[in-house]
């Protein structure tokens, strides 16, 4: 239980339920929590088999050999790789499950939305040309965590969007692609030797840093627009004290597994910062 634990990646799941947590939120009253739940499923549900999508995929191949990071379960041997694409398959279809009957109270043509997500999940590493090997990794992650994540878990609510979900989409997109920069800053080396041509290979060392500061930042900015329209959003600002250690870590020039507290302290940034914005604008209704 704890390898298929591990495989799963629990440190990356905040990038899962905040998009919803906050879209829900930003929706306004009444809230349609059941709608909500499904939501969870569907955003956990995915997350999850793309971990083990990729473990899948990136184990076949043979690029993680010499990772740095936490050790994948085909790479290390401690699981085969029908193992993992069977974990990742039924992840999927608890994801599609939840989705068809989540669609079915909202709007049929979500599915669409859903199996476009679990393409993108899959097809991050999988595949003959997966688009996480030729730098566009932070593109997708941004659209799908940020605004698919964040406006459709809005969407879902009440059948429309509002802009504050617009602005927050913004703001959530941006730290759950600070969270991938900062895992592929960690792992420039490796992935450069085995020709995974991430966006953190192709840009180098120092501007990666440059983009996770970025990623911050404009989640910032995002923020305080939306205090504009809910002066009380002005309490997610309390999470900016987690984001002192990544960047410090970051602007240190920290490599390989001195980067490894960064991803986890962006990963709980991320969640402080879904829990405080998700309360504030919902107390702002």
């Amino acid at each position: 239980m704890k390898k298929w634990i591990a495989g799963a990646r629990l440190p990356t799941l905040p990038a899962a339920i905040v998009p919803v947590l906050i879209g829900t939120a930003a929706a306004g009253m009444p809230y349609h929590f059941g709608r909500a739940a499904l939501a969870v499923i569907v955003a956990l549900a995915i997350q999850i088999g793309c971990n083990f999508a990729n473990d899948y995929s990136d184990g076949i191949r043979g690029t993680d050999k010499n990772r740095t990071g936490p050790p994948r379960l085909v790479a290390s041997g401690l699981a085969t790789p029908a193992a993992v694409l069977r974990a990742a398959i039924i992840s999927f279809a608890v994801a599609t499950v939840a989705g068809i009957v989540l669609s079915l109270q909202v709007d049929p043509w979500l599915i669409a939305v859903g199996f476009a997500a679990i393409a993108a999940a899959w097809f991050y590493t999988g595949g003959s040309k997966p688009y996480g090997y030729s730098g566009l990794g932070e593109v997708v992650c941004f659209i799908f965590f940020g605004f698919v994540g964040t406006l459709g878990s809005t969407y879902v609510q009440h059948g429309s969007f509002t802009v504050v979900s617009a602005l927050a989409s913004l703001a959530v997109g941006s730290l759950t692609t600070a969270l991938l920069v900062v895992n592929n800053l960690r792992d420039i080396p490796g992935d450069a030797a085995n020709g995974k041509r991430t966006l953190a290979v192709k840009m180098g060392d120092g501007p990666t840093r440059q983009l996770y500061l970025a990623l911050l930042a404009a989640a910032a900015i995002a923020t305080l627009a939306v205090v504009a329209l809910r002066p009380w959003a002005l309490l997610a600002f309390v999470a900016a004290a987690i984001a002192v250690r990544p960047v410090q870590t970051v602007r240190s020039g920290a490599t390989g597994r001195a980067l490894v507290p960064a991803l986890i302290d962006t990963g709980r940034l991320e969640l402080v910062f879904g829990i405080l914005f998700a309360a504030s604008v919902g107390a702002g209704h």
